[in-house]
């Protein structure tokens, strides 16, 4: 009898295991994750979760709504962002309650700091509203949701891979999986589904996210013929390490930390006099790379300096322990004593499979609900970031929408009829996964996942042209015809990792088309969509949302309005 639960959640993320909270005792609930649930990629966040407590300074949640807009180029649907900032401190307390670590101030409240992008006053001054746990604020948040999971028993399957969605009757009922123990192929049924999946930044040579983002939830909503939304926007962080891409938190520039080019300058005063160091991650993704174009770069080289020394070794150890942490094992750097090499390194996707404020799926982009399906955190766009995402505002998307998808599921399976699953005898593997067992042709998966990870840096990445996105189209569908030709050396068995490195490109490979489709349909720089060849802002022709669907294999791009409730579009300075 193959397995069947009220609610499957597909990703162990903050937002998989907050959905999940939200659901028990009530219904029965299980989560699928290709690695171990602490292992998500969520727990590598370190900066912190911003909302507007006001425990160190003035602060009200319409400034930190007005913050998230005016960073977001003004693409984000407002009422979206409404939400969210004004059900951040509630978030906040809650997480405490739920027995997450928060540092403190001397009050003994929890304590806050400076955050990119983030001001009081409507924009005049930086503002401490980012709540954090040392630099390990996803880690412990992560930590302290799965321990309520494990209190409320839920199902864990580990290391197991969703190969594609079920859909019947217009309906989704369940997934396939591949058991990466081992090797096996079968269904799990479910009433409801969510999909809570992460990014996708391994598309990209220099990234920080972990191996395993490689956009598998998107991939498999989009097979299945539901559009993906704004995926042009790609977010670059400006400070990763030099050549390896692990992130030296934004917490570092957030408690004094500057950016210096080969002259020594602050050179952040050029692009943001008001906040310099701590402008919007885009403005200061292409402010280094500008630097580094015009020759000053460090020693002539691709990176720049974060200079930390001023802070001192006691304030490094208590509040940024892991960047000093991985300055010095990964660039033999004491960031106490001297700079740190930096250059911009793929943080984040803005985009993503579309929904409402609740988590349902739009299976058509816009107001068609698609019947028992979810989604949450980075791999859904209820569109809060918009064309940039705020420091710190990633997480709180991850808990504020986490539970209300957990919420609209709750409400889903109250009001649901008893389902029949369509069982039909024994299931028969996806025609997809049986067709890529059996190739025995001469590709190898290594050399075309460089491909693709080489091309998306060169021409997609911070700064792009119609012409290199051409390019790297027209090598995408090259890459995508080489690859039914792969070599695999085997059947699937246990821990076979190859067939699952073939499933992780052919999801790199939407994934990127995707990207690639919408960035060449959308002529206006934005946010962190920036096109050289054409630099500025266009409202007149591009204030929405593209949309791509997958029809036949050829991509389609067409777009919907954006939802504008209190702050028009206005000049986007700081």
């Amino acid at each position: 009898m193959e397995p069947c639960h009220d609610a499957l959640i597909v990703g162990t993320g903050i937002a998989g295991l907050r959905a999940a909270v939200e659901l028990i005792p009530r219904w029965n609930v299980a989560l699928v994750s290709k690695v171990f649930p602490t292992r998500s990629h969520s727990g590598a966040a370190q900066g912190g979760i911003s909302a507007a407590l006001g425990n160190e300074e003035e602060d009200h949640w319409e400034w930190h709504m007005f913050d998230t807009v005016k960073g977001s180029d003004f693409l984000a649907d407002q009422d979206a962002v409404e939400i969210m900032a004004r059900d951040a401190p509630r978030a906040i307390i809650e997480l405490e309650h739920m027995g997450v670590p928060f540092s403190r101030n001397e009050k003994g409240l929890i304590a806050q700091r400076a955050f990119g992008g983030h001001t009081s006053q409507w924009g005049r001054a930086p503002v401490k509203r980012a709540c954090y746990a040392s630099d390990r604020t996803g880690r412990v948040i992560l930590d302290t949701l799965y321990e309520q999971c494990l209190k409320g028993n839920v199902l864990f399957y580990s290391e197991y891979m969703v190969l594609d969605l079920i859909i019947d009757a217009g309906q989704c009922v369940g997934v396939w999986v591949l058991d990466i123990k081992s090797g096996e192929v079968h269904r799990i049924w479910a009433k409801a589904v969510l999909v809570a999946t992460g990014g996708a930044g391994r598309i990209f040579r220099t990234t920080s996210n972990c191996s395993g983002n490689t956009g598998d939830g998107m991939a498999f909503t989009f097979r299945a013929g539901i559009p993906l939304e704004d995926m042009e926007f790609v977010q670059f962080h400006p400070t990763g390490l030099r050549s390896v891409g692990i992130l030296i938190s934004e917490a570092a520039r957030g408690e004094g930390g500057v950016l210096r080019n080969d002259l020594g300058e602050r050179f952040m005063v050029r692009y943001a006099p008001n906040i310099m160091d701590l402008a919007p991650r885009d403005i200061t993704s292409r402010a280094i790379l500008t630097e580094i174009k015009e020759g000053r770069g460090i020693r002539g080289e691709h990176y720049v300096h974060l200079d930390l020394t001023a802070l001192g070794p006691e304030k490094i150890e208590e509040r940024l322990w892991e960047v000093a942490s991985f300055a010095k094992r990964y660039a033999g750097v004491d960031p106490s004593k001297e700079p740190i090499p930096v250059e911009p390194t793929c943080h984040y996707f803005m985009g993503g499979i579309p929904t409402d404020s609740d988590g349902r799926v739009l299976g058509d982009g816009e107001k068609g609900v698609l019947p028992g399906l979810f989604a949450a955190g980075e791999c859904a766009c209820v569109s809060v970031h918009g064309a940039n995402r705020l420091g710190c505002n990633s997480l709180l998307d991850l808990v504020v929408f986490g539970r209300r998808a957990g919420r609209a599921i709750d409400e889903w399976l109250k009001g649901l009829k008893a389902l029949s699953f369509p069982f039909k005898g024994k299931p028969r593997n996806p025609e997809r996964f049986s067709k890529m067992c059996a190739s025995r042709g001469s590709e190898r998966l290594a050399q075309l996942r460089f491909e693709l990870q080489a091309a998306m840096m060169e021409h997609c990445s911070v700064f792009r042209t119609r012409k290199g996105l051409l390019k790297v189209a027209d090598l995408l569908d090259e890459i995508q015809r080489r690859f039914s030709k792969i070599q695999l050396g085997r059947r699937p068995g246990r821990f076979d990792l190859e067939i699952v490195e073939a499933l992780e490109l052919d999801s790199m490979l939407h994934v990127a088309r995707a990207v690639v489709a919408s960035a060449l349909a959308r002529e206006e720089s934005r946010g962190a969509h920036f096109r050289e060849d054409y630099p500025e802002r266009d409202d007149s022709r591009f204030l929405k949302h593209s949309l791509v669907f997958l029809n036949g294999g050829e991509i389609k791009v067409a777009w919907k309005p954006v939802r504008i409730t209190r702050f028009e579009p206005s000049e986007r300075s700081y």
